[in-house]
């Protein structure tokens, strides 16, 4: 894949389909750790909704429709779902006889685990071939996408719990 050279012929359009390729490939690595786990497969919706969980354990229903800017039909079919595989769990909220919070499982905890220990593998193999260099310019690029993305400007849901602190991550990668 081509990265487009640094200077006045770069635009945000190369710019933009270099990290659209990237992505891309991700995605791929990402839907290979899913499908590779030894647990039951959850689709990409169940585990956006279990990181939002696990990251929030005891989180009420209402606030993860809210989260996964979806309605609350579709928030409860993707549980009934998890629940049957074992993933999650329901429990009545504690001051709202209404109400439902969420949390996982052991089993999903460790569905989790295992996708996040994939991924990790793959990343960690790729960025052992980059120079120290190249890594701290990529968690810092990261790190501003990563605000432009969420950022009010962009128009969508914050989602910040779901990256980690970029300070971190430059601390981690640089070594």
């Amino acid at each position: 894949m081509p990265v487009p050279a640094p200077g006045p012929r770069s635009t945000d359009h190369d710019a933009a389909r270099s990290v659209s390729d990237i992505v891309e490939l991700l995605d791929v690595v990402w839907e290979r750790a899913r499908q590779t786990t030894t647990a039951a497969p959850a689709s990409a919706s169940q585990l956006r909704l279990m990181y939002l969980v696990d990251g929030r354990p005891g989180i009420r229903m209402r606030a993860l429709a809210h989260l996964l800017d979806a309605a609350a039909p579709s928030v409860t079919r993707l549980c009934d779902r998890l629940e049957a595989i074992g993933f999650l769990e329901r429990h009545p909220c504690p001051d709202s006889g209404r109400e439902l919070t969420l949390k996982l499982t052991p089993a999903g905890e460790a569905h989790l685990a295992q996708i996040r220990e994939s991924r990790e593998q793959t990343l960690s193999h790729a960025l052992g071939t980059m120079t120290a260099d190249h890594r701290r310019a990529l968690v810092t690029g990261l790190a501003a996408l990563h605000l432009g993305i969420t950022g009010a400007a962009a128009g969508l849901p914050q989602q910040r719990d779901c990256a980690p602190d970029a300070q971190d991550a430059v601390t981690r990668l640089s070594g």
